[in-house]
C-alpha cells in the first residue's frame, strides 16, 4: 500500500529541466550550435550506415559493428537533443515523471549498448590482427548477430532494472532537475525518500559494466600491441596502427568522459562542469564517431568516392 501510494504521488509530480537557464543571453547561440551538431550527427551516422550497406567491400564484421555504432549514436542523440532544443526556445521546460523515466530508460539502453559494443569491436580487432587464419570462422555473420542480440538484450535488462529502482523513489510537488537530461544522479538528488539502496544497485551494476568492458578492451589491445611488435614488416605495423587508431580514439573519448563525469570528485563540485560533461558524451560524441572513422579510414573514403563516381556517371547518362 505504501509503494502504491508513493507511485500515485510520483505520477502527479512535475519536473522542470533547468538546462542552461542561468545563461539566458546565450540561449539563441546554444540553440544554433546544438541544432548544427544534431544535424551533423544524423547526416554523418545515417550516411555511414548507407555507405556500409551499399558498398560490398565494407560487408565485414568490423563495419557490421560500426554500422550498429552509428545506429546507436543516431538514436542516442535523438533521445536527448530534440528536447534540449525545445527547452532552449520555450519557457515551459516541464516534463512529467513518466516522460522523464522513459527518457532515462532509452538513454541507459544506448549508453550500455555502446559501452559493450566498443568492447566487442576491440575483440574483433584482436581476432583480425592476432588470429587472421581463423578470423573468418570465429567472426562469422551468425556469431556476430548472436553477440549483438545478447548485447542489446543485456542493455535492455539493465535499463529495466535501473528504471524500476528509480521508479520506486517517491517525489512530491514540482522539482527542478539541474540538468538538460533526466540523468540518474540529478533525479535522485530531488527525491523525497532515501535513495541508498537505489544508488547501491545502480553503482554495482554500472561498475560491473564499465570494468568488464574496459577489461575486454585492455586485454584485446595488449595482445594486439604484442603481435604488432613482433611484425617484421614496417608497412604492416603502420596499417594495423592506422586501423586501431580510430577505435582507440572513440574508446578514449567515450570512456574518458564517463569516468571523468562519475569518478572524479572535482566534477561533482560544479554543476556547470557536470552539464558540460553531460553535453559532451550525450550530444557531441555521437557526432564525433562518424567523423573519426571516416577521416582515418581508407576503405570508407574509397567507398564514398565510388558512390559519387557512380552518381556522376548516372547523371551524365
Amino acid at each position: 500500500f505504501v509503494h502504491r501510494n508513493q507511485a500515485n504521488q510520483s505520477n502527479k509530480v512535475t519536473f522542470i529541466l533547468l538546462d542552461f537557464s542561468e545563461y539566458p543571453q546565450l540561449q539563441l547561440p546554444q540553440f544554433l550550435v546544438f541544432l548544427t551538431i544534431y544535424t551533423v550527427t544524423l547526416l554523418g551516422n545515417l550516411g555511414m550506415i548507407l555507405i556500409m550497406k551499399s558498398s560490398s567491400r565494407l560487408h565485414t564484421p568490423r563495419y557490421f559493428f560500426l554500422s550498429h555504432l552509428s545506429f546507436i549514436d543516431s538514436c542516442y542523440s535523438t533521445v536527448v537533443t530534440p528536447m534540449l532544443l525545445e527547452n532552449l526556445v520555450v519557457e515551459d521546460r516541464t516534463i512529467s515523471f513518466t516522460g522523464c523515466l522513459i527518457q532515462f530508460f532509452f538513454v541507459c539502453i544506448f549508453v550500455v549498448t555502446e559501452t559493450f559494443l566498443l568492447a566487442v569491436m576491440a575483440y574483433d580487432q584482436f581476432m583480425a590482427v592476432c588470429n587472421p587464419l581463423i578470423y573468418a570462422v570465429v567472426m562469422s555473420q551468425k556469431l556476430c548477430s548472436l553477440w549483438l542480440s545478447a548485447l542489446y538484450s543485456w542493455s535492455i535488462a539493465c535499463s529495466l532494472i535501473y528504471t524500476y529502482v528509480l521508479s520506486r523513489l517517491s517525489f512530491c510537488g514540482t522539482k527542478f532537475i539541474n540538468n538538460f537530461v533526466c540523468e540518474h544522479a540529478a533525479i535522485v538528488a530531488i527525491s523525497c525518500s532515501d535513495p541508498y539502496i537505489n544508488q547501491e544497485i545502480i553503482l554495482v551494476s554500472a561498475t560491473f559494466n564499465e570494468v568488464s568492458s574496459l577489461m575486454i578492451i585492455r586485454a584485446s589491445y595488449v595482445f594486439i600491441f604484442i603481435t604488432v611488435l613482433r611484425m617484421l614488416s614496417t608497412g604492416g605495423c603502420h596499417k594495423v596502427f592506422s586501423t586501431c587508431a580510430s577505435h582507440l580514439t572513440t574508446i578514449t573519448i567515450f570512456h574518458g568522459t564517463i569516468l571523468f563525469l562519475y569518478c572524479v570528485p572535482n566534477s561533482r563540485s560544479s554543476s556547470l562542469m557536470v552539464k558540460v560533461a553531460s553535453v559532451f558524451y550525450t550530444v557531441v560524441i555521437p557526432m564525433l564517431n562518424p567523423v573519426i572513422y571516416s577521416l582515418r579510414n581508407k576503405d570508407v573514403k574509397k567507398s564514398v568516392k565510388k558512390l559519387f563516381n557512380i552518381k556522376l556517371f548516372c547523371d551524365k547518362m
